[in-house]
């Protein structure tokens, strides 16, 4: 995936929680499900993508990506949130609500 793209997808009008992970990593594992229901839970209100810092590192790089998982909000382009571990769909969904809600 090219940078020009990923700007392309975070630039819209719906909120973007980015999931950067990696195959190999056990809580990226852990994390996916909990992703699933989350983004089922909060359907149309934010687009859950993943991304695989093995075969995108330059953008892992850019985003400054040390660890996975780490997931990071973007709002009309630009990061409003970023947390690096596994979370509960709960948790997740009690963190970030407040800023979709304001989307």
């Amino acid at each position: 995936m090219a940078t020009g793209s990923f700007g392309e997808l975070i630039s819209g009008p719906t909120p973007v929680l980015v999931d950067f992970f990696a195959t190999w990593c056990g809580p990226c594992k852990a994390l996916a499900p909990q992703l699933e229901v989350f983004a089922k839970e909060f359907t149309g209100r934010v687009k859950v993508i993943k991304i695989d810092v093995d075969q995108n590192p330059q953008l892992a790089g850019a985003l400054q990506v040390q660890g996975v998982p780490t997931l990071i909000l973007f709002k009309d382009g630009e990061p409003a949130w970023r947390q690096s571990g596994a979370l509960s769909a709960a948790q997740l969904a009690s963190i970030l609500k407040p800023h979709l809600d304001a989307a």
